[in-house]
Parts: structure tokens; C-alpha cells; sequence
């Protein structure tokens, strides 16, 4: 199955700004990945082209990387995902800046069931949380998305049960 998966969002502050924030991704003072909610985004040899990691059980490879635009990496694991997915800081203008997280890959088997039933749900909620600490860091907002009554279910399903 062929997934284009987009997210964006405009933020009223110029794209240097965002990018200050950017090249904290995967460090332990993350001010981009909601780690407050979400698996941790970890790297083996940091933001660097070729290094391997990943969150929770999704896995992948920096296969591009400019710390004055965009991060993009290429799946390795769930089993059935063939593809990449990017996050860009695009500067609209002087004051307004896009933030965008782009997936485009192919799924098979057992890949394309987890991404329709549980995993598409769940990396939305995700992106949209990543999307609001960025927004409420830069611009002193308290904005929190509702996660669907879908997100909420498979969070309890999946939750570690210790």
C-alpha cells in the first residue's frame, strides 16, 4: 500500500528560531520529540548521516541531514515499511515558519495492517504533540491536541505492563 502521510503547521517566529530547537532532537534536553508521553527518539552515534535508532518499536537510519533544514530518515523496522519519513523547518517569511513531518513509503503484510489499525493512529497523535511543544516553547502557548478516543485505546492496549 503507497502512504503519503503529511503534517504541518505554521508557527508565528522566524524558521532560525525552530531551528535552535531543532539540534535537540534525540539529545536528553529534547525540546522537540514529546518525550513526555511518547517513547524516546534515540540515536547510537547522535544526529549524525548513517546513524541507526529509533522510538519504541519503530526503527530507522539518518540518511540526510542539514541542521539549517531537515532530518530524514529511512525505515528499518517494522517489518513491511519501505521508506522514509522527514521532518522540515521551512521558512515562510520573516515571521511565519512551517514546520513539516512528511512519511512516503510503501507497505506490505503484516506492515500495512499495523500502520491501518494501530501505528498511523498513533504517529499522528505524536506528531501533533511534537507540533504543540514546539509551538507552546517559542510562543508561550498551552496547547495540548485531544487524542482520539482510537489513540487513547491502543496507548491502554499497548501500555507496558509492569
Amino acid at each position: 500500500m503507497k502512504v503519503l502521510n503529511i503534517h504541518k503547521r505554521k508557527i508565528r517566529k522566524p524558521a532560525q528560531n525552530i531551528l535552535g530547537l531543532f539540534t535537540t532532537l534525540s539529545t536528553k534536553n529534547d525540546m522537540i520529540w514529546p518525550i513526555e508521553n511518547w517513547p524516546r527518539m534515540k540515536f547510537k552515534n547522535g544526529l549524525v548521516i548513517g546513524s541507526n535508532g529509533g522510538h519504541g518499536p519503530i526503527r530507522y537510519q539518518i540518511v540526510n541531514f542539514d541542521p539549517k533544514s531537515h532530518i530524514e530518515f529511512k525505515f528499518q523496522k517494522p517489518t513491511g515499511f519501505n521508506g522514509t519519513h522527514k521532518f522540515e523547518i521551512i521558512e515562510l517569511d520573516n515571521e511565519i515558519s512551517e514546520v513539516k513531518h512528511t512519511i512516503e513509503m510503501t507497505t506490505s503484510g503484516i506492515g500495512t495492517i499495523s500502520w491501518l489499525l494501530v501505528i498511523r493512529w498513533l504517529h499522528d497523535a505524536l506528531l501533533e504533540d511534537a507540533f504543540d511543544k514546539i509551538e507552546n516553547q517559542l510562543t508561550q502557548s498551552n496547547l495540548k491536541t485531544e487524542w482520539s478516543i482510537w489513540v487513547k485505546f491502543w496507548r491502554w492496549v499497548l501500555k507496558p505492563k509492569n
